[in-house]
């Protein structure tokens, strides 16, 4: 029994939906942090904390849960990672402490990592690769850029008109709706050929994985070039580097590294790590000088990201068609060269700047610049793999721009807080001091995006693309049932 072909799109709009809700908190909190500080006790140092815990475990257990899926069961661990999630919203809102939150973000991060991968395997294995899967994967990119600057919005909206709790609370019916209609729309799917579980493997790369995550948020607190800093990366580096000593001569590998020979795949990796670097450190930085320069408060600032929101939608579609039309490698270098160019148009913020002339017209190439990137991306990280990786190659591009992104906060929050240091104590005032702390750490993101955009134009091969989709023919996909 196949699926109908309305039965896939249902399927299509549930793993977005769900996939938006895990893009959404990611961003979701930054704009509630000082309600959440003032209401819990949080001292300042502790705050970050309640994004860190969540980054930490979603980036370090990405692989781990992309491998379970193939093995385990893609529709199987789906719903694992709807309950955890659900679980970890229910606790946040219902934090109590300190503790308590950071505790429930890290459950919140744990279901993020199993459901991410699954969700974009269980896409992969229902649509086949050419046309069908560039328009599915042209929803899947919208809203992840989507997801972004909704969460800010958002962020906002329940911080002011509703509580802080609501960010969190807001996750339960959606989640639960979700695991409603999960066993009647979406096909149970696994690697069959692997016999055995790669425990050595998964503790090892999941080990590693959080303690890069650690070394990257925490090195501002410490300092880059301390010995505590230089010692997590360096424990970060040999735990990885077990990992793949163990992979090498393991049967039944957790990571099978014979993926990497699709030159397309680890280029959409570089360039997923490098959209992540730039483009969740942005809007941070845009966060906090549309908060501390031009004193927005959090619901403004929400609304300052409808530009940015909209315009992604209405691009999403012109994305998907063009991947088809005129191939990801243009579109890919499309969207980074935009986030380049969006960012440069930041680097002239000014201390009484304007909406319509400080921000909008980079948030209108920004959100014209992350479609195009998140689509092309995503159909280059799955080009030519195979569906018993499919789980695999789902944790890894996740797994890329998940640390992308905490390297770029890192970096440019400690450009900004250096800046900004430098010239209050040449005596600017404190909101000229910002904006030049601001200034520089635009500056450091355009150079990155750059580089971006040069791994796209290098890295990304016509050749495997027009392969792989010539392989997997334009006709009518083959779905899997839908139900085990």
């Amino acid at each position: 029994m196949t699926a109908s072909p309305n039965r896939k799109w249902w399927a299509l709009a549930l793993l977005s939906v769900v996939q938006f809700m895990v893009i959404l908190d990611i961003a979701i909190v930054n704009v509630a942090l000082p309600s959440i500080k003032v209401d819990l006790g949080f001292s300042q140092e502790d705050l970050q904390w309640v994004i860190s815990a969540y980054a930490l475990v979603f980036g370090g257990f990405l692989l781990l849960g992309g491998r379970a899926a193939d093995l385990l069961g893609r529709r199987r661990m789906f719903i694992v990672g709807l309950v955890l999630f659900a679980t970890g919203s229910l606790l946040a809102g219902l934090a109590w402490s300190e503790v308590s939150l950071i505790g429930a973000r890290a459950v919140q991060g744990l279901g993020a990592a199993v459901i991410s991968p699954a969700a974009l395997s269980i896409l992969m294995t229902t649509f086949r690769e050419g046309r069908e899967r560039n328009i599915a994967l042209g929803v899947w990119g919208a809203v992840g850029g989507f997801g972004a600057a909704a969460g800010v919005l958002l962020g906002g909206f329940f911080t002011d008109v509703l509580s802080w709790e609501w960010i969190f609370f807001i996750n339960i019916p959606v989640a639960l709706g979700a695991l409603v209609v999960t066993p009647f729309l979406l096909a149970e799917s696994r690697d069959a050929t692997a016999k055995s579980f790669d425990v050595l493997g998964a503790v090892l790369v999941t080990s590693g994985l959080s303690t890069a995550v650690l070394a990257i948020t925490k090195a501002n607190d410490y300092g880059w070039t301390s010995g505590t800093t230089f010692g997590l990366f360096a424990l970060a580096a040999a735990l990885l580097a077990a990992f793949v000593a163990v992979e090498l001569r393991t049967q039944y590998p957790l990571m099978s590294f014979s993926i990497f020979r699709i030159k397309t795949v680890t280029g959409a990796n570089v360039a997923g790590f490098i959209l992540g670097t730039a483009l969740f450190s942005m809007f941070l930085i845009l966060t906090l000088y549309m908060q501390q320069v031009l004193g927005y408060s959090a619901l403004k600032t929400g609304v300052a990201y409808l530009a940015v929101a909209g315009t992604s939608i209405l691009w999403a579609t012109v994305a998907s068609q063009l991947v088809t039309r005129i191939g990801v490698k243009p579109v890919l270098v499309t969207g980074m060269s935009l986030l380049t160019i969006g960012m440069l148009w930041f680097t002239q913020v000014s201390v009484g700047g304007s909406y319509v002339v400080d921000l909008l017209p980079g948030f209108l190439i920004v959100g014209m610049g992350m479609p195009f990137a998140f689509v092309a991306i995503s159909i280059a990280a799955l080009a030519g793999i195979e569906a018993k990786d499919a789980g695999l190659a789902s944790g890894l591009i996740n797994t890329s721009q998940q640390i992308g992104g905490a390297l770029g906060i890192a970096i440019l929050s400690s450009v900004a807080v250096s800046h900004t240091e430098t010239a209050t104590r040449s005596g600017d005032a404190v909101p000229d001091a910002l904006t030049t702390g601001f200034h520089a750490a635009f500056w450091v993101g355009v150079v990155i995006a750059a580089v971006g955009v040069v791994a796209s134009a290098v890295l990304i091969r016509r050749e495997e693309l027009a392969a792989a989709t010539a392989e997997a023919g334009d006709g009518e996909t083959e779905a899997l049932p839908i139900a085990a």
